[in-house]
């Protein structure tokens, strides 16, 4: 009865692991057409989005604009970027405004809610599941860093 349980057990882990790949978002950076920015480290695009620094390298003013915490992609992105789960993010986050440092970035509802914030902005960086991207906005080119 032990081996039968444990088959039962590897197959559910399984299955739980192939229904988590096919959740997972393929995450692109983006910013506005107009935006001068055409390339970031990873690490640059982690820092504006954990509040680091609110400035692109070419010294214009970086404003991130992030999808609600129930959104895969977002997790996907935070994950991918920053290496912190939902409950890093959220205890980074918690420290950061309590001593004052700054706030969370502005959560919108959809991928079409980003490329509409970007279009209005072209100081603005956001990032949409790759299936999302369109001519309204530009994919930044991530350097590995």
């Amino acid at each position: 009865m032990g081996v039968v349980r444990l088959i039962g057990f590897a197959v559910a882990g399984l299955a739980l692991c192939a229904a988590s790949a096919a959740v997972k978002a393929d995450v692109v950076v983006i910013v506005a057409v107009s935006s001068p920015v055409k390339a970031l480290a990873r690490n640059q695009v982690a820092d504006i989005f954990l509040g680091k620094t609110s400035r692109f390298p070419g010294g214009g003013q970086a404003i991130p604009i992030d999808l609600r915490e129930d959104s895969p992609t977002r997790d996907e992105f935070y994950t991918t970027f920053t290496g912190k789960s939902a409950a890093q993010l959220k205890a980074h986050w918690s420290k950061i405004i309590f001593t004052g440092r700054g706030q969370p970035p502005q959560a919108v509802s959809s991928g079409a809610e980003v490329k509409k914030r970007l279009a209005e902005n072209p100081g603005t960086i956001g990032y949409i599941d790759a299936q999302e991207l369109d001519g309204s906005v530009r994919a930044l080119l991530l350097d590995p860093q």
